[in-house]
């Protein structure tokens, strides 16, 4: 019975191993990210403009299915923007910080994919998440960055949680050259999960500020 048993599960792992099919390949994506921020009325928090970023890196789909992958990969992504608020003081001024932040991402997604609407061309809709670690951060264009209300200089870094976690909704079109190269391209868009303040809060004493990452960019790539 345990010799049938161990032919049986040895059996449906070849062909599971078989049946699935493995797809790498690069990727770039520009994209305008921005920076969601909110907190109580007497500080203002909100968000103060987009800036340019760029994302690129591996992708790899794991296809379990003919028409369903797992979707995964490590890039190198720009995410940032600009914020204001107010110290809680009678007729305080507004202060303004831009912030950009380069994180190491590691997207976590299932892929669904139609019948070819033509020869060698798919749609494809993607949904899951990305996790993501900060490795460089900048503060209005520079490594540090002195508070006006305190005169402390902090590095840009301090300002940043150290992870971040977005959803991730997308869709696209997938065209096949030939028996092993296929282009691609399409609209993506993360929607920050973390409240990413790590200053505000926690040096500043300022109670309920939120500030979170979200990012709409074009993907485009190339699967050998």
């Amino acid at each position: 019975m345990k010799k049938a048993l161990f032919s049986l599960l040895a059996l449906a792992a070849s062909i599971s191993t078989a049946s699935a099919q493995v797809e790498i390949g690069l990727k770039i994506s520009p994209a305008i990210t921005s920076l969601r921020a909110d907190s109580e009325s007497k500080y203002g928090f909100a968000s103060d403009g987009s800036k340019l970023g760029f994302s690129g890196g591996l992708v790899v789909d794991y296809f379990f299915g003919e028409n369903y992958a797992f979707s995964t990969g490590l890039e190198l992504a720009g995410k940032g923007g600009s914020i204001r608020y107010k110290e809680d003081t009678p007729n305080a001024n507004f202060n303004t910080l831009k912030i950009s932040t380069q994180y190491l991402q590691l997207p976590l997604s299932v892929k669904l994919f139609t019948n070819e609407i033509a020869p060698g061309t798919r749609l494809y809709f993607q949904v899951g998440g990305s996790l993501n670690v900060p490795i460089g951060t900048r503060v209005n264009d520079g490594k540090f960055y002195k508070d006006p209300a305190t005169g402390a200089e902090n590095k840009a870094g301090d300002y940043i949680y150290f992870f971040d976690a977005d959803a991730l909704v997308g869709a696209g079109v997938e065209y096949e050259l030939g028996k092993s190269t296929k282009l691609f391209g399409g609209l993506g868009y993360h929607r920050g999960l973390v409240d990413i303040d790590h200053y505000f809060e926690s040096q500043r004493k300022f109670s309920d500020v939120t500030i979170k990452n979200s990012a709409f960019g074009l993907d485009l790539g190339i699967k050998f």
